[in-house]
């Protein structure tokens, strides 16, 4: 089976890891690809809809490798909810925002043999320290302890004028309040959708979106070469 798409380097990730790194986008009408297309990149990536067993085969073929697996969800935002009072974090709070975020993500598809052992928890630590200064996604909340300490936090993208996605979620025990924290600052924006992925793997997480609400829309698969 052929492919056909595009290869478009991932000027971001190259920079951050030292990889030259790119992503190929499939799409049935674009010009066919060939081994030439993916010579001179270190690092490959490709994004495949579950279902399409026939372009996993052709691209196994040639030489992408199964790294994990991805399911996408969605929550319907009610007209009415809880405001669970959440803080918005600011840029004191980023060096521990950062250690946590390190600690959290460890397991990731920016992981060894693919990326260097630290490279997964340094790409999430820098993801939330960018969402504090509104880049890329544009907010991060956080609840603390009675002490002050950072218990959990959330990050926020809007993505269109009816939907908004989390980027990164952690804290241990704080999973319903962080996924009401989200909903409420989807509500405040009028928008109806929150969507959220994680990782095939992961079911605690998957299981607290599900209870939350949240309802499977997709699932996908990541490969390397």
């Amino acid at each position: 089976m052929a492919l056909h798409g595009t290869v478009e380097e991932l000027a971001w990730e190259s920079a951050f890891f030292g990889i030259r790194s790119a992503i190929v986008r499939l799409h049935p009408e674009a010009p066919a690809l060939n081994v030439a297309d993916f010579t001179g990149w270190s690092r490959l990536q490709v994004k495949l809809p579950a279902s399409h067993t026939h372009t996993l085969d052709a691209l196994q073929q040639f030489g992408f490798q199964l790294v994990e697996g991805e399911i996408d969800l969605s929550l319907a935002v009610s007209v009415q909810g809880c405001d669970p009072h959440a803080e918005v974090a600011n840029v004191d709070d980023i060096p521990v925002l950062r250690q946590m975020a390190s600690e959290t993500f460890v397991q990731s598809r920016f992981r060894a043999p693919w990326y260097p052992a630290d490279a997964s928890g340094r790409f999430y630590a820098q993801w939330i320290e960018n969402a504090v200064k509104d880049v890329f996604d544009h907010q991060c909340l956080l609840f603390r302890r009675e002490g002050g300490e950072i218990a959990g936090f959330v990050s926020l993208r809007q993505l269109n004028e009816h939907e908004a996605r989390i980027g990164l979620l952690a804290g241990r025990g704080m999973g319903e309040k962080l996924m009401q924290a989200a909903s409420h600052w989807a509500r405040q924006r009028q928008l109806t959708q929150v969507r959220v992925a994680t990782q095939l793997g992961n079911t605690v997480a998957l299981k607290r979106y599900i209870q939350s609400g949240a309802n499977v829309e997709s699932t996908a698969l990541w490969l390397y070469r």
